[in-house]
């Protein structure tokens, strides 16, 4: 074959090429897109996406850490509560949605249901392990009647005796957690229905266990994915009435597990928490990686539980104390528990001053969830919360004693889950891996293209200096028909 026909096979399939890789350079993104979209909706068609979103097939985990009092008796007297963390109690976590509806406007229904289950081999003991901590019961009721007649509050100081409850519960983590038999709670849900919240056993996580988040409507992203996992109600509800502003009542971002794809560093996370009755924000913290796949590391920003002085936003959320702590009383029936970070983390320093026994630190008490920007699918998540009770002495309520007023930890628990084993192999290589290798063929046929011109270039070039010199194109020629003992074949005819 002749070098001009190389070089003319090698041009063409240079422009080819390079064409080919200049249009996927301009129709590539255009294509990995529409592939994400197509796997982001909310369809039951979508089999990757739409099993993590229905069924969570990943592990979850719930770890429970007490602060265990050690001086009771002290805190009476009004010296400064001391306590002592115990833990982690860990359970595994099982969710699913059911009542799954899908609507015509492009929204669909469901209830999410909880399970727990203990995992001894991941605790530091076990659910008989016995701690003690505030008793709701009388330290919380007698807050929420402190500004009752004083005959009243003697009489339901009496009543606390007659059934023996004391301002302090020395009980199981099985009981403290998931339930135990009270008297007094039998005496009022029989004499007093409604009352009380509960029924049956008392236990700060019994309501939680075999129970689902409320009905959410979310948006299936059909149409327009940047509004997938967008909450469009939550009980049939636009908004709540929680809060004393239209802001802060608002019911903004998606349910919490999932978010709209195509995420910059300057996209945040709202999502709406019934658990804090309100919704919230996490903000971009830094890159990373995740077994392989990048991911953006959001968190929360220390305004998230500031109050209204230091963050006037949060005004709303407001009768508030120091800036570190949520009141939840208006939607935990007048009960004065409050929501911070563990250990009183990203809260005003004075919160430390008040109990012994706390040492905030990020690794250990900052919340965070990894997200995948592409997708918005969150490759490792881990939600910190902590429970604390407002503690004070009522007069006329002889179980308060002399208790200095004081927001008293609790209890502090984490959330924490991954993705790993065939979800991640199949995530990774049907949204990370393809999506990468299409981008990257854009370069290859590109690179390939502007070899073969330059290679077509190089031997046009060859071929027209032998031309000058020899007055012929260089050929490939047969040999065959020469003596090997004969002269080198001579390329100059007139030789």
């Amino acid at each position: 074959m002749a070098t001009s026909k190389i070089a003319i096979g090698l041009l063409v399939g240079g422009i080819l090429a390079l064409v080919f890789g200049t249009a996927l350079v301009f129709v590539g993104p255009i294509i990995i897109d529409d592939q994400i979209v197509k796997n982001i909706e909310i369809n039951p068609k979508n089999d990757l996406s739409y099993t993590m979103w229905k069924d969570i097939p990943v592990p979850f985990f719930m770890s429970i850490y007490f602060f265990d009092v050690l001086n009771p008796d002290e805190i009476l007297e009004g010296e400064k509560p001391m306590v002592e963390q115990r833990g982690p109690y860990v359970y595994s976590e099982k969710r699913w949605k059911d009542n799954i509806t899908f609507h015509a406007n492009k929204t669909v229904s469901y209830r999410e249901y909880r399970q727990y289950f203990f995992e001894e081999d991941m605790s530091v003991g076990n659910e008989s392990d016995v701690v003690t901590i505030p008793n709701m019961l009388v330290l919380g009721a007698s807050v929420m009647m402190e500004n009752m007649p004083f005959p009243v509050r003697v009489m339901m100081s009496a009543t606390f005796k007659t059934f023996k409850e004391g301002p302090f519960l020395t009980k199981t983590v099985g009981e403290l957690m998931w339930g135990y038999d009270s008297k007094l709670v039998d005496f009022l849900n029989k004499y007093f229905p409604g009352m009380l919240p509960i029924s049956g056993k008392f236990g700060l996580f019994a309501e939680f266990n075999n129970s689902n988040t409320g009905l959410f409507t979310v948006f299936t992203g059909q149409g327009d994915i940047r509004k997938v996992h967008q909450v469009d109600s939550w009980n049939g509800l636009k908004e709540v009435d929680y809060w004393n502003s239209k802001p802060c009542n608002m019911i903004n971002g998606t349910a919490g597990q999932m978010w709209p794809p195509f995420m910059t560093t300057e996209s945040t996370l709202p999502f709406y928490s019934p658990d804090a009755c309100r919704s919230m924000e996490l903000v971009y913290s830094r890159p990373g990686t995740m077994r392989g796949i990048p991911v953006y590391r959001f968190v929360a920003p220390k305004t998230l539980f500031a109050n209204g002085s230091d963050y006037p936003p949060n005004e709303g959320f407001c009768p508030c104390r120091q800036s570190g702590l949520l009141n939840v009383s208006t939607c935990r029936h007048k009960s004065p528990v409050f929501i911070s970070h563990p250990h009183f983390y990203n809260a005003d320093p004075a919160l430390l001053d008040t109990v012994n026994g706390l040492s905030p630190n990020e690794e250990d008490h900052g919340l965070f969830i990894d997200i995948h920007p592409a997708t918005g699918v969150p490759m490792n998540v881990s939600i910190k919360l902590q429970l604390n009770l407002l503690m004070k002495r009522v007069s006329g309520i002889t179980e308060t004693g002399k208790i200095a007023e004081v927001v008293m930890p609790m209890i502090w628990f984490g959330e924490s889950g991954y993705i790993d084993g065939p979800v991640l192999t199949t995530f990774r290589t049907n949204l990370v891996i393809l999506p990468i290798v299409m981008e990257y063929m854009q370069y290859i046929f590109i690179g390939f293209g502007l070899g073969f011109i330059i290679g077509a270039a190089v031997l046009l070039w060859r071929e027209k200096i032998n031309i000058r010199k020899t007055g012929q194109p260089c050929t490939d020629v047969d040999t065959s028909t020469f003596d090997n003992e004969r002269t080198p074949l001579l390329l100059n005819s007139k030789d």
